[in-house]
């Protein structure tokens, strides 16, 4: 995912340093260049070695070190580096940084930087309220740094409070944020839907599918990273949601389709990949419905939820993209291709519950994607790899409109 992508993580005197060592193992087994930058503090919670050892570059530390080759160690650095994350960021540093003053090795990488720049405090929380630290982190997002919130919980002083170093995925995600992918979605505002949906019959039973929003939950972080300004409507699911997504959850086909239709027509691009329930009870019972044991049978009465795609479909807007999806268990091209029609989508994402490696609960999927004049199969693949097809053909059919 990282390959040919170079990173500098600036590590500053906190215990949180600690995290980083996973964070750059992460980035390595991404097929990141990674280098690491400690303030001497920095080394006394951890080794410069552990860096090393994970990242097979020289962890840098003095500013004057002889033991490199031979050229302006800093700024050779902060030319290479495409992003420049410092994580734990100390009070101390934070200050340096703000009032442009370079005296190690990472406040004059920092300084000789024009990649983008991740800044993530991490102290104590009467430290990171007093208003000179709150004004020297302003000052960095008014210079273009983007600041990670620190989380809550209980940090190492005893006290319990803002403060800790998020987890490390969440400062990877950042980092993905910024050069995982070419933007080439910036500008664009796209509403996903995932998940299933539930349509109760009493307030303990509910009619659902077997949908786990994994497909959906892949094309909103794809698209995301990909620089678009992203909506997931999400039925209920037990994944956790892409960051730097609007999430809208809800539970029934009318829920989704009130989320969706409240604003449809703001998105260049709607990808329907929710497993809407089709029918829902006539009646919702008030009580739970008990068993009768007289009667061996129980009936109830089934009517049509509203048809979000085909409402899409008649109330698209020129230049709006309309992506559904199909899942069949038979005549999958066939059944397809009259659902793109009827629908009047502009692509239809393709997939039968009967070839293995697709389906629900899966993490690969293959998908045939369906338009007006073509069909393109896709191999077996990740459902993160599908949707990046999937939106590299909404983008080719974006261009033709």
């Amino acid at each position: 995912m990282l390959t040919n992508k170079t990173v500098v993580l600036g590590v500053t005197g906190s215990i949180a340093a600690y995290k980083i060592a996973n964070v750059a193992s992460m980035l390595v087994k991404m097929n990141a260049d990674v280098h690491v930058i400690m303030t001497k503090n920095a080394t006394n919670f951890i080794n410069p070695i552990t860096f090393e050892s994970l990242t097979h570059n020289k962890c840098l530390v003095d500013t004057f070190d002889r033991n490199f080759e031979f050229k302006v160690e800093h700024v050779a650095l902060a030319k290479k580096a495409d992003v420049f994350m410092v994580a734990p960021a100390s009070a101390n540093v934070i200050g340096k940084m703000a009032n442009g003053i370079a005296d190690d090795m990472l406040t004059t990488t920092v300084l000789a930087a024009e990649c983008p720049i991740i800044i993530s405090p991490a102290m104590n929380t009467a430290m990171l309220n007093n208003r000179i630290v709150m004004d020297n982190i302003e000052k960095l997002k008014h210079y273009g740094m983007t600041i990670i919130e620190p989380a809550k919980g209980y940090l190492a002083c005893g006290d319990t409070g803002a403060g800790k170093l998020p987890d490390e995925s969440v400062l990877v995600e950042y980092i993905l944020k910024e050069i995982a992918a070419e933007h080439d979605l910036a500008g664009k505002k796209i509403l996903v839907t995932a998940g299933p949906t539930r349509e109760a019959i009493d307030p303990v039973r509910f009619i659902s599918n077997h949908s786990t929003g994994k497909m959906g939950y892949s094309i909103a972080h794809a698209a995301m990273l990909r620089g678009a300004k992203v909506t997931l409507v999400s039925g209920p699911v037990s994944i956790t949601p892409p960051m730097f997504c609007d999430i809208v959850n809800v539970e029934s086909a009318a829920d989704m389709y009130n989320a969706v239709m409240s604003d449809y027509s703001s998105y260049d691009i709607i990808i329907k990949s929710a497993a809407v329930a089709d029918y829902k009870p006539a009646n919702t019972a008030a009580e739970k419905i008990k068993k009768d044991d007289s009667d061996s049978s129980a009936d109830i009465k089934l009517t049509r939820t509203k048809d979000i795609l085909s409402e899409l479909g008649s109330k698209k807007r020129p230049g709006q993209i309309i992506c559904g999806f199909s899942m069949e268990t038979e005549n999958m091209l066939e059944n397809s291709r009259k659902k793109l029609i009827k629908k009047n989508a502009d692509i239809i994402a393709a997939n039968s519950l009967r070839e293995s490696g697709a389906g629900f609960g899966v993490d690969t999927n293959v998908l045939t994607l369906i338009t007006k004049d073509s069909e393109e199969s896709l191999s077996l693949m990740s459902k993160e790899e599908a949707a990046n097809c999937l939106l590299n053909k909404i983008i080719e059919i974006s261009t033709k409109n």
